[in-house]
């Protein structure tokens, strides 16, 4: 949805704060409108999918996320556990390529919900053992195997890329490094929404929410004690989701994880494993409508309307987070169109060359580098490739001899400095180096080309 919709509208001239806008609200309508679908569909209540929408597209993880649009694009999830319900109750071919279909939409918005939504069905499949055990097995086991085959097929392209990258350049994530960005239980109170907030909520915020609601909670919570969440096998599905999904939020400091790790190699390309914690999220919601419907079923028609109206409301009052803070973007500095005088083969570097921890600081730089897309040493994705770590060790007292000849050896050809993050004694001995010459300066941003003896 992103680039289908997004890249033609940035083609035809929109404004990119528009086209993200629209690609944003689109996340949210859709996956609430899915959620809607497939929960009305099993419980026969539509009050309770509209809860369960409103629940699911607006979660704590999700209005916390918003720079993120691919995590709020999970339209397909409730479509996947849809189809693999069919799929378990009639094990037909028709089936298994719906499934194989609406899992390789949700996969194609991003690796991390590749990795979660086939856990998801891993672990939603083995909460009904007895549609697939027995003399079911071998209808079961081929047309699972059938959408697995499908699946892969269509997914190869996209995979194949990370594969390489794997073995050129060591993508991938250590159970360390995973662990510094696991969940903690404090996330499971923090949120966004204004009422808690607020209220009680900002204390535990550290950068992740994952707090579901009360309404979500009191609701997940009737479907589990009235008995709901065991005896009606999609309800089944979602408190296994919940359950084993809360589990895996908190990264290698539990053995699943650790496992998990071993036996399913989309494993190693997770590093957030705090991210786990948005399909729980997801799980309680859909859960809480059917505890929804369990209230609903005991009621008459109007105290029914009365009950679900109150409860989507308090939903939404809770999920609040407007008014949302924006900062004005005033396009590309006009000294960057020296770029566009620089030979193709030019290698840029931006100085002062952020550290490890700090390496998001270089989206900026790969913005302006747009205009031209000249070779760059800075860079910022969700992996750092060995040679980052080399460059911000030897970059971190530019100016100095070492550093200069690092970036000689290195083939930089224009050193781009920032004198509003660099000290005044460090700008002064940048006279010292002959080889850096000043081209152009706006004042704040200085452009030297870096020229060999």
């Amino acid at each position: 949805v992103q680039g289908v919709l997004g890249a033609p509208l940035l083609w035809a001239g929109w404004s990119p704060v528009l086209a993200y806008n629209i690609v944003l609200i689109l996340g949210f309508a859709l996956t609430g409108w899915t959620t809607c679908l497939v929960v009305e569909r099993w419980t026969g209540r539509k009050l309770a999918g509209i809860l369960s929408g409103t629940l699911v597209a607006f979660n704590a993880f999700s209005l916390t996320r918003l720079p993120q649009i691919q995590d709020l694009h999970l339209e397909f999830f409730p479509l996947v556990l849809f189809a693999l319900d069919r799929l378990l109750d009639a094990p037909r071919m028709k089936h298994a390529l719906q499934l194989a279909g609406w899992y390789v939409l949700q996969a194609l918005t991003g690796q991390y919900l590749l990795a979660f939504t086939a856990i998801s069905a891993v672990v939603a499949a083995l909460a009904r053992p007895f549609e697939w055990i027995g003399p079911r097995f071998k209808p079961a086991a081929r047309a699972v195997l059938l959408s697995a085959i499908v699946a892969l097929l269509l997914l190869t392209p996209v995979l194949l890329p990370y594969w390489y990258a794997r073995a050129e350049v060591g993508l991938g994530r250590s159970l360390e490094e995973t662990a510094m960005y696991s969940a903690e239980v404090t996330d499971y109170f923090a949120t966004g929404g204004r009422l808690h907030e607020a209220i009680w909520s900002r204390r535990f915020f550290q950068g992740d929410a994952l707090f579901p609601g009360v309404t979500a909670l009191v609701l997940a919570g009737a479907a589990l004690f009235s008995g709901v969440a065991f005896k009606d096998r999609r309800a089944r599905m979602a408190a296994a989701i919940a359950l084993v999904t809360f589990a895996l939020s908190f990264g290698p400091g539990l053995f699943l994880y650790r496992w998990l790790y071993v036996v399913f190699p989309l494993m190693t390309g997770i590093r957030g494993a705090v991210r786990f914690g948005q399909i729980t999220l997801v799980a309680i919601g859909l859960l809480a409508g059917f505890g929804l419907a369990r209230f609903i079923d005991r009621l008459h028609v109007r105290p029914a309307m009365l009950l679900g109206g109150a409860l989507i409301l308090m939903a939404n009052i809770e999920a609040r987070r407007a008014p949302l803070g924006y900062f004005e973007y005033r396009g590309i500095p006009a000294i960057y169109d020296e770029l566009d005088n620089l030979p193709s083969d030019a290698v840029l570097v931006w100085i002062p060359f952020p550290s490890s921890g700090q390496w998001h600081l270089n989206a900026p730089f790969m913005l302006v580098s747009s205009r031209t897309f000249h070779r760059l040493l800075n860079g910022y994705s969700g992996f750092k490739p060995p040679s980052y770590y080399d460059h911000a060790n030897a970059l971190a007292s530019f100016p100095d001899e070492r550093s200069v000849e690092y970036l000689k050896q290195t083939g930089v050809t224009h050193v781009l400095l920032d004198s509003r993050n660099l000290s005044g004694e460090r700008i002064e001995r940048l006279s010292e180096f002959p080889a850096l010459r000043l081209t152009a300066t706006d004042g704040n941003l200085s452009i030297f080309q870096l020229t060999s003896p």
